[in-house]
């Protein structure tokens, strides 16, 4: 069967092991499943986000923090009845909600393991480089849609992370995951049950970028519709060092002029990193935990 999943829409046929953009067959390839502390507070809680690191991805970012799974493809193939164990075992753990990281090449499989409904959200983590064809099949089975708007410049995009335009493609994506999901909503524990949280990854020097993206999300959405995040998260990973303007941390000058940006638009709901966050020690150990 060609495969036409996600913006590329390369037809490979991955069911009989002709690899697409994303380096993956059809069978879903984990990296690691474990309870994560890391995300925005309305996913992680207390108890942690029940995340599940597919390997390969559409988005091929030369800077990712995940470059070893997403670019290497490091990660064990396993069957849709032991993703299903997996969500679980998680549930077990205590884990808020089922969060399925860089999922877009695997989401046949995926909508097989969620045929029958999980008792916590299913959360659709995402670059938000989609097509509405694939997004529409996830509507009643995915809850909370956490997607990437990485780029307002779609030269950029090309170049970064051979997104051809990214954009349109993207913001186009994200008005669809609101359609199906509606205003967010939060729970008495804290928790988000439905909704959207539009991240964005602050990058050295595109700082302009940032605010076109900000000025975006602030003329298409209301206060109470979407959530934003601001992530102080970047460090040189992957191929960055090829990329003289990439191979740095963000100064506290550009962070400070984002989050005043930020501050001073019309965006009330989400969240700013911390300074700190921007540490390697945060890019999880890929081992096959609860593989």
């Amino acid at each position: 069967m060609e495969c036409y999943l996600c913006p590329h829409r390369c037809g490979a046929d991955r069911e009989n092991g002709i690899f697409g953009s994303c380096g993956m067959g059809a069978l879903p390839v984990v990296a690691r499943a474990h309870l994560h502390q890391w995300e925005e507070p309305v996913i992680s809680g207390t108890k942690g986000s029940g995340t599940v690191f597919f390997s390969g991805c559409n988005l091929h970012c030369v800077y990712c923090q995940n470059y070893d799974i997403s670019h290497k493809n490091f990660g064990k193939e396993i069957s849709v009845e032991r993703l299903r164990e997996i969500y679980l075992e998680l549930i077990a753990q205590g884990a808020h909600n089922i969060n399925l990281v860089t999922p877009t090449h695997f989401t046949d499989s995926i909508l097989k393991s969620l045929q029958e409904p999980l008792a916590v959200p299913v959360v659709w983590n995402t670059s938000g480089f989609e097509v509405s064809s694939t997004l529409k099949k996830l509507q009643g089975k995915v809850q909370i849609y956490l997607p990437d708007l990485k780029y307002s410049d779609d030269l950029a995009a090309i170049k970064y992370s051979n997104a051809y335009d990214y954009f349109h493609i993207t913001t186009t994506a994200i008005k669809e995951m609101y359609r199906q999901v509606g205003n967010y909503e939060i729970n008495d524990d804290g928790l988000m049950t439905k909704g959207v949280i539009i991240r964005h990854l602050l990058l050295p020097g595109r700082l302009e970028d940032t605010k076109k993206i900000i000025d975006w999300v602030a003329t298409n959405f209301q206060p109470g519709q979407v959530m934003f995040s601001l992530m102080h998260q970047y460090i040189p990973c992957g191929r960055a060092a090829e990329y003289p303007e990439l191979n740095r941390t963000v100064t506290q000058e550009e962070y400070e002029q984002a989050e005043l940006y930020l501050m001073e638009s019309s965006i009330e709901d989400g969240f700013v990193q911390e300074e700190t966050s921007a540490d390697k020690n945060f890019v999880p150990i890929w081992d096959l935990t609860g593989v």
